[in-house]
């Protein structure tokens, strides 16, 4: 489906594609998200203009059509427009069958991948995702963008300790994945996660997802609104 808000263009679907859990194409010229993290992996090519967004606390940007971001599951990010005229982007949601949670380490300090082969084997996976029937050729592609994606994490030197490493906190987002769709405060995810109430990113993450998941359906509404931290 496709919405039209004021500046902002989205149109998100499920593909019958194993591997994909959501496909998002999208406009925005005055947008920013705040820090959250996703289950999946976040496969992104701009087709226009620039984003500037956060992976673990560091800054990074991204201008015009010939690289990839990767974004790992459960690293906490945000994201923004640079310019009046925004950017144009395009989504893969990536399951850990395609790429498992443990190489989500070394993506964390080179999250934009310079490859101009992968950016257009992802730009042909996207047009045959456009087309209905176009299952098996999406699958076909699907698998040489996940061995190009696989060449590079292999030559990146892993980061630090993984999820695995902190299972408190692990224990932690399991009890607030179990209250996501009940409702929880700001206050008391902060106190299962030990952290400030203007901080809990996980929760944001699945809040945001829950809201981006609806989107197929036409409840655009339930998309966070778009724009820009006030200053203080």
């Amino acid at each position: 489906m496709t919405g039209d808000r004021s500046r902002a263009s989205i149109s998100a679907w499920k593909p019958r594609v194993p591997g994909i859990s959501e496909v998002f194409h999208a406009h925005f010229t005055d947008h920013a998200y705040p820090a959250h993290t996703h289950d999946t992996w976040d496969l992104m090519i701009l087709d226009d203009g620039s984003v500037d967004f956060a992976l673990d606390r560091r800054r990074h940007g991204a201008t015009g059509d010939s690289c990839v971001l990767l974004l790992p599951p459960g690293v906490p990010h945000d994201g923004r427009t640079v310019t009046a005229s925004g950017f144009r982007k395009r989504n893969l949601y990536l399951d850990v069958s395609v790429l498992p949670q443990r190489l989500a380490g070394r993506a964390v300090d080179t999250p934009v991948l310079k490859d101009r082969l992968l950016r257009h084997r992802i730009h042909q996976l996207h047009a045959a995702l456009a087309y209905g029937g176009g299952e098996l050729e999406a699958e076909s592609r699907l698998s040489f963008i996940q061995e190009r994606l696989h060449f590079h994490l292999a030559a990146l030197r892993p980061g630090g300790p993984g999820r695995a490493a902190h299972r408190p906190a692990t224990e932690s987002r399991d009890v607030l994945d179990s209250r996501t769709r009940v409702g929880m405060s700001l206050r008391e995810a902060a106190a299962v996660l030990h952290a400030h109430p203007a901080h809990p990113t996980h929760l944001t993450g699945k809040r945001i997802d829950q809201a981006r998941k609806l989107l197929p359906s036409g409840h655009l509404k339930a998309f966070p609104r778009a724009g820009r931290p006030r200053r203080t």
